[in-house]
């Protein structure tokens, strides 16, 4: 199950560097670029790794304003679904419970 969810989730971060690279702006191509390094994050098992990247990936669309469509917050929050039933967790601080 845990392959499913880790495939599912780079699944998800493809279809947004998609969504981004259909969208040529400055702003996006920061954002491919670490998606980019989240999937092989991913790929590669690298805990760390993807805390980081979904950190900056996070980061960069929330401070992408008008450059970066609506479809892309829902896509990078299933990619963090499907990561944290995989057993990863995406943010650096963990809530308390």
């Amino acid at each position: 199950m845990t392959i499913d969810q880790r495939q599912a989730a780079a699944g998800r971060i493809v279809e947004l560097m998609d969504l981004l690279k259909a969208q040529p702006h400055p702003a996006t191509s920061l954002v491919v670029e670490e998606c980019e390094a989240l999937v092989r994050a991913i790929s590669a098992f690298h805990m760390e790794g993807i805390r980081f990247r979904m950190f900056n990936v996070d980061r960069h669309v929330a401070r992408g304003g008008a450059a970066i469509p609506p479809e892309a917050l829902r896509l990078l929050e299933e990619a963090r679904q499907h990561l944290e039933a995989a057993g990863f967790h995406t943010r650096s601080h963990q809530a308390p419970g």
